[in-house]
């Protein structure tokens, strides 16, 4: 296999990122809708309002991890909410994780942010091993709620 590389998205990306990013979408029960994935995808890079890396491997996109930058009132710092980490079913178990969680967490000591924080499903354990296994903390103390605006 070979080496992974892991950097920023740039907006010649954007045909292979919105398939990754309708592959993570789906992956999480969303209906497939590429359209729409280009578009959100094409949205965060012309505002530059997340953060977004690539995994290349060779020639090709295997993965991607999209950031969004907010803040810790707690703590009076900047923080990131790592939204997003796919890898495509072929190179799965071959790194590219490990290699974008990582490079996730430099870009994040590299913009002078105090934490990250991601949320990921409950049944998604092999995502959770690796968050573990790179010192990732499950939070314990905080009950996380949501409230759809859309009904």
């Amino acid at each position: 296999m070979s080496v992974v590389n892991v950097r920023m998205a740039t907006p010649s990306d954007l045909r292979e990122l919105a398939e990754l990013f309708d592959g993570y979408r789906q992956f999480y029960r969303q209906p497939a809708d590429i359209e729409r994935a280009r578009d959100f995808i094409e949205e965060r890079l012309a505002r530059n309002d997340s953060w977004i890396l690539v995994a290349q491997r060779g020639d090709n996109l295997v993965g991607f991890s999209q950031l969004y930058p907010s803040f810790s009132s707690t703590h009076t710092s900047r923080i990131a909410i790592l939204n997003d980490l796919f890898v495509a079913v072929p190179a799965r178990r071959s790194g590219v994780a490990a290699a974008l969680l990582l490079a996730s967490q430099d870009l994040g000591r590299k913009l002078g942010l105090s934490a990250l924080e991601l949320s990921t499903a409950i049944d998604n354990t092999g995502a959770q091993a690796l968050y573990q296994k790179y010192g990732w903390i499950r939070d314990t103390e905080f009950h996380v709620y949501s409230r759809s605006l859309t009904d």
